[in-house]
């Protein structure tokens, strides 16, 4: 059988890493125009990722076929990775997504290494099919989710496939992909646009009909539902306590928002009748200064909400927390239990606390001093999605505040106007058809209306009794601030004709702003397929983004739009929705409440990966790597063994799919400042998976061949990986923080690669136990002679190297202590650092508790014993020092090293401050030793002069000289 020849990818040897993930990072800054703002999808990836990767896996290394090359010739081939290099650097700026003298130049790139590939196999028996070099091979994400990888295909040149269980998920790629091609150059059909221009390149031209038909929907649906909305009217009265509004008198202003609060039944019986409010700030302005003040009335009767923007607030916190709440007339508790059967039972209302309007300079808040201003919905039947919210006790509780279904997250008022903008959608294709007497295309027509829904989705999301009131930015959240819909004890309810956050409007500028950018240079399809049976991938290149284990149930929360989505769209795309709800059953998720328990969950997991990786393995075109990518968050590696479900569990399911893993590259893909960064410290990076198929007749080690294989060939795919010169500099493709993990793609290679690697017992050897071979390997090579130290330890100095004493991002944080052996928690818990709001540090010496015993110390790492040390003998000298040296004297060796170490660190970073407390440690070590119990009088007290740098340091595993003085050190400004 004629094997086929597979030239090495650019991505299976080395990439620019760090200009990668700048421009990664860069891009989550980018809101109006980007693909992502479209409709919300969650864990997207960044497309400059996408793009890069995509390149990198497609284009040839080059050299690829040239096993002993010269030397002249290994420069030439470095001189040409560089150019590659350079149109990466180039191709991942945001502001050159759209450039086609880059983007062609990479293009061409492909073509050729493609024509070479097919020139290397012209004599395969199926290279009239396989190798075609006039026919690029398409590709294909079988998990398209939010499109960012099909997109990025597509402006590469390929025709792009994708495909995913959830219907929401086709939706959005039809919208990326599929519709874009069949819309280009298409002028627009609205009445007044074609006057504009007579040429209308790419998407432009529906992007203005979106516009158009957008604002006839606005139009159209305030004659019917404006009266819902009304203006607020200012009088003399208002304006009592308020010299604010005397400006306004007699104007009708435009309510921006409603903000409400919801309540229940006094506990008290002597106010039993009244519905006491549950609400957890009564600020609603922060830069105003205004609040809401609940006063009670003179006869008990009741209370009234006044908005009060002059002296101080009555009350200082809300009616309600974590626990429970308090009855503002009698001042007794209530427990949450009280609060939930109330709401359980139906007895949940809701009490108008303010009117946030449109003001001459910035927002007016308003007592809400009559509601019957406010005309609410009659009696009218109004359609209400009747879906059950999911058995998921982490991302919906909801149904213990008494609300069952997705229709019951949204007011009577904000049903009525959804329904009423879901009814125009088909309006307007009818519309268009009568407007054109039948000739309109169908294909532009159903696209158009898909836009629509899209916008109608968009104000869903603004549009729910969950949405709050920000006080710091005066606007509303949205439903989903994290991935999940969370109980809001009060809520903002928007006005869809303002101009404020959440109007129809603004929703219909960020949909045709993506439109119009979108490439549709080839074509693309979308569908939806199960990704363990689906056939798709036949001979395509394959790049994926599957789900993350339990990280995000993307079935259950993508029901909130696929309700609203369906009812827009059922009749253009009824094979698509013809289901009440999206499929649960066949997603390839860790669902504990869907099977029962975690170990169920993880064996599910395991099994449905395993089938669909090894499908995509068998499909896929044998000439090019497989690429994954997957977000994980790693648990702490220990002494006995690592606890990793998420991580270990996929590379498992890769590994029995028949996959090798040729190469691994973190990538900073998330935006560190989401709310759920901010509260869980979520993990902010990627891990790529390079894989190829391993080959069937893949032979068995031993696991003592493996490990000498590890430590032949780690060291040297390491040196590749980690700087190259670049433009007469050297340029680190991937930096310190990241290089740890990127290692463990070379030693997974090796552990891949054979069909098992048997220990001494005959069993074959478990991800489990290769990644804590791969890591001792790792470990000698990139910290070379800090063997002796701990995990802990060795993070803090990786850390202190690059942050100081800073704070520096979770995600980079979390991917350095995974790669080191620990965790984000074990350090917290170990003392040295702290964590929060998206960010970590390192511990001062200054910041560690007195009287610190390391008899009771249950974690002690080299790490906290050395600064302890510091402490001891700034405070007390020698004597002090040494008193607390006689207890860690075990230590001794590795804490020594360990300062010495840091002091190098700070010389060369100009830290002269912290120089000196290492040097001054370093230099008094001898008396140290010798004075565990010394007299405190005669003891050395730390020198407070910066001249001991001409001391010979003495007792250390590694003799140091110092040459010189610390007053030579400069000073830095910030380190």
């Amino acid at each position: 059988m004629t094997e086929i020849i597979k030239p090495k990818k650019l991505i299976e040897t080395s990439i620019p890493l760090d200009a990668i993930n700048i421009e990664s990072a860069r891009e989550k800054s980018i809101r109006h125009g980007h693909p992502s703002t479209l409709h919300l999808w969650w864990a997207r990836r960044p497309l400059v990722t996408c793009r890069a990767i995509l390149f990198a896996q497609m284009v040839n290394d080059p050299g690829w076929n040239n096993p002993n090359p010269t030397p002249q010739q290994i420069g030439m081939y470095a001189n040409q990775r560089k150019k590659l290099f350079r149109i990466i650097r180039e191709m991942v700026k945001w502001e050159n997504s759209d450039n086609e003298r880059i983007l062609k130049e990479a293009r061409n790139e492909v073509w050729k290494s493609w024509v070479e590939t097919c020139e290397a196999n012209k004599d395969h028996p199926e290279a009239s099919t396989l190798f075609d070099p006039d026919v690029l091979p398409a590709g294909h994400d079988p998990f398209a989710g939010g499109g960012a990888i099909p997109l990025e295909m597509q402006r590469l040149g390929l025709t792009a496939y994708a495909s995913d269980l959830n219907p929401v998920a086709v939706m959005i790629n039809k919208a990326m992909i599929e519709i874009p091609p069949k819309c280009a150059g298409h002028a627009p059909i609205n009445p007044g646009s074609k006057k504009i221009s007579s040429s209308w390149k790419g998407c432009t031209g529906l992007a203005e009909d979106i516009k158009y038909y957008g604002n006839w929907m606005r139009e159209e649906a305030f004659k019917r539902i404006g009266h819902l909305y009304p203006k607020v009217k200012i009088t003399e009265e208002m304006t009592k306590d308020r010299p604010d509004l005397l400006p306004y008198v007699g104007q009708e202003l435009t309510v921006i928002a409603w903000i409400w609060a919801r309540t229940v039944k006094s506990p008290n019986p002597a106010f039993a009748n009244i519905d006491v409010p549950l609400v957890n700030s009564f600020t609603i302005s922060v830069k105003q200064k205004t609040w809401v003040e609940p006063v009670i009335r003179e006869d008990n009767s009741g209370y009234d909400f006044v908005v009060r923007t002059q002296g101080e607030p009555t009350l200082n916190e809300g009616t309600v927390g974590r626990k429970g709440g308090v009855c503002i007339m009698s001042g007794s508790s209530m427990d949450l239990s009280y609060i939930r059967s109330e709401a359980q039972a139906g007895r949940m209302g809701e009490k108008l606390m303010a009117v946030v309007c449109e003001g001459k300079k910035g927002r007016i808040y308003l007592s809400p001093f009559s509601e019957k201003a406010l005309i609410l919905c009659g009696n009218e039947t109004v359609w209400k999605p009747n879906l059950r919210f999911p058995t998921n006790p982490r991302d919906f509780r909801l149904h213990l505040y008494g609300m069952e279904t997705f229709g019951d997250i949204f007011s009577k008022r904000q049903l009525t106007t959804l329904s009423t903008f879901s009814d125009l959608i088909p309006e307007v294709i009818n519309k268009i058809r009568d407007e054109s007497a039948g000739t309109v295309d169908e294909d532009y027509a159903k696209g158009l209306a898909t836009y629509l829904s899209f916008v109608l989705d968009k104000c869903a999301d603004y549009w729910s009794s969950v949405c709050s009131w920000n006080s710091v930015g005066e606007k509303i959240r949205n439903t989903f601030v994290r991935q999940a819909i969370a109980m809001s004890w009060g809520y903002a309810e928007t006005n869809p004709f303002s101009d404020s956050t959440g109007n129809w409007m603004a929703m219909v500028d960020w949909v045709w702003k993506v439109v119009e950018r979108l490439p549709g240079n080839e074509s693309g399809y979308a569908c939806q397929a199960d990704a363990q049976k689906q056939t798709i991938s036949q001979n395509k290149i394959i790049s994926m983004d599957p789900p993350y284990y339990d990280v995000v149930m993307f079935g259950d929360i993508s029901d909130f739009f696929y309700v609203w989505m369906r009812r827009s769209l059922r009749s253009l795309y009824p094979n698509l929705f013809e289901t009440i709800a999206t499929p649960k059953e066949e997603e390839i998720i860790a669902s504990s409440h869907r099977f029962g328990s975690k170990e169920n969950a993880s064996k599910e997991f395991m099994n449905m990966m395993s089938k669909a990786l090894t499908n995509i393995a068998n499909l896929s075109h044998p000439a090019f790597p497989v690429t994954i990518y997957y977000a994980f968050k790693q648990a702490e590696t220990k002494e006995e063994g690592t606890v990793s479900t998420g991580w270990e569990t996929f590379l498992d399911a890769v590994m029995r799919s028949g996959f090798v893993i040729t190469g691994t590259w973190p990538m900073r893909t998330e935006r560190g400042s989401r709310m759920n960064a901010q509260d869980s410290n979520s993990l902010a990076s990627a891990i790529i998976l390079v894989c190829r198929k391993r080959e069937a007749n893949a032979p068995k080690i031993t696991r003592k061949e493996f490990i000498k294989e590890l430590n032949i060939r780690l060291p040297q795919d390491l040196n590749l990986m980690t700087g190259v010169e670049f433009d007469d500099k050297i340029d680190f493709k991937v930096s310190a923080v990241d290089l740890a993990q990127a290692a463990i793609g070379p030693g997974m290679a090796i552990y891949s690669k054979y069909s098992g690697i048997l220990e001494a017992n005959g069993s074959t050897m478990s991800v489990h136990d290769a990644l804590l071979l791969i890591n001792k390997v790792l470990s000698a090579y990139l910290d070379k002679d800090d063997n002796e130290l701990d995990a802990d330890t060795k993070f803090c100095k990786s850390w202190f190297e690059q942050n100081g004493w800073n704070e520096g991002k979770y995600g980079e944080a979390e991917v350095l202590a995974t790669a080191k052996g620990t965790s984000i928690s074990g350090l917290q818990e170990a003392g040295v650092l702290q964590s929060g709001r998206g960010n970590v540090r390192l511990l001062r010496f200054t910041e560690y508790p007195d009287n610190w015993d390391p008899e009771t110390d249950s974690r002690l790492p080299v790490w906290e014993a050395l600064h302890h040390l510091v402490k001891a003998h700034q405070e007390g000298g020698d004597a002090k020092a040494g008193r607390l040296f006689s207890q860690i004297e075990s230590m001794s060796q590795s804490i020594n090293l360990l300062a010495t170490r840091l002091y190098q660190i700070c010389e060369q970073k100009g830290w002269a401050e912290d120089a000196r407390y290492y040097n001054e440690l370093t230099a008094s070590w001898q008396n140290i030793e010798e004075r565990p119990g010394g007299d405190a009088k005669t003891a050395r007290e730390p020198s407070k002069k910066k001249e001991v740098g001409q001391k010979t340091l003495e007792g250390f595993s590694i003799p140091l000289t110092l040459p010189f003085t610390l007053g030579t050190l400069k000073k830095p400004d910030e380190k």
